[in-house]
């Protein structure tokens, strides 16, 4: 269908296990991308995840998009007895961590004394076929957090404002096409020279494909507080015709740079004509 990578996300509920699932997808293709969306730095220590990280790298021959991040969704650390630190912490941990993590692809000796890990006389294997390492992607939706993303990653992607720890109708508000044009400013503001190596991104959570564009996005104006046509700006809807999408798509990258568009994989099928239109554009 044209799709450049296959994203899985990192939670404890009804979903395949990402490392095994990423690697048979990788393994039933010889193009496919592959990638998280993201990993919980607190579920794997950092020496285990550069591993694992690493090891798909390789068997992939060099197709790992490593998608990392500091943690968000409230229900999984109570249901697993994971201790919920604060985003503050969670972030400085992150940061720490892809320290670590960029030194393991190094393949050299190294030692590290941080706040919240302890490395002693460790040297990363295997390497990544990737160099110097598979492409960090972060994200979010606060000032630290895209700062850091702005800082370290190489894909950087736009998100909700994840710091209540669960989906509610303010979090949605925090996606607006306003809110949306004051985290960019972060990004260009952190990143600063190392601005145009970055690739920016966004993620669609929701994906509609239907004639009735107008009536759909009233519906959800009034459950989520704000103007129809407001609706249709999110970055994160995608909402109407085949045509109307590619429109919003060009619009956006216009606006806010965008070049890399993950989408719900239950719109795969219908969104094939969108792909096969703007790819590569």
């Amino acid at each position: 269908m044209g799709y450049a990578a296959l994203y899985l996300p990192d939670h404890f509920g009804n979903q395949a296990g990402p490392i095994s699932a990423l690697m048979a997808a990788a393994d039933a293709t010889t193009k496919l991308r592959i990638g998280s969306l993201v990993f919980d730095n607190d579920y794997r220590h950092p020496v285990v995840l550069a591993k694992e990280a690493a090891t798909l790298d390789v068997l992939s021959d060099g197709r790992l998009d490593l998608g990392i991040g500091a943690g968000w969704l409230a229900s999984d650390y109570a249901q697993s007895g994971i201790r919920y630190d604060s985003a503050g912490t969670r972030i400085d941990r992150l940061m720490e961590a892809i320290t670590i993590l960029k030194k393991c692809f190094a393949g050299t000796e190294f030692s590290f004394t941080g706040r919240h890990y302890t490395i002693s006389a460790f040297a990363g294997t295997p390497l990544p076929v990737q160099k110097p390492h598979p492409p960090f992607l972060l994200g979010g939706g606060g000032r630290k957090m895209l700062t850091l993303a702005a800082q370290e990653g190489d894909i950087v992607h736009i998100n909700y404002n994840l710091s209540e720890g669960r989906v509610n109708r303010r979090l949605v508000q925090t996606g607006m096409a306003e809110a949306t044009d004051e985290k960019l400013a972060w990004i260009k503001e952190a990143a600063r020279d190392r601005l145009d190596s970055i690739e920016l991104g966004v993620t669609i959570f929701l994906a509609n494909v239907t004639e009735e564009r107008e009536s759909l996005a009233a519906g959800l104006a009034s459950s989520i507080g704000c103007e129809p046509h407001e609706v249709l700006e999110i970055p994160h809807f995608l909402i109407g015709t085949i045509d109307q999408i590619s429109e919003d798509l060009r619009s956006r990258r216009e606006r806010f740079g965008f070049s890399d568009v993950i989408v719900p994989g239950e719109a795969a099928d219908s969104l094939a004509p969108v792909v096969e239109r703007l790819a590569g554009t």
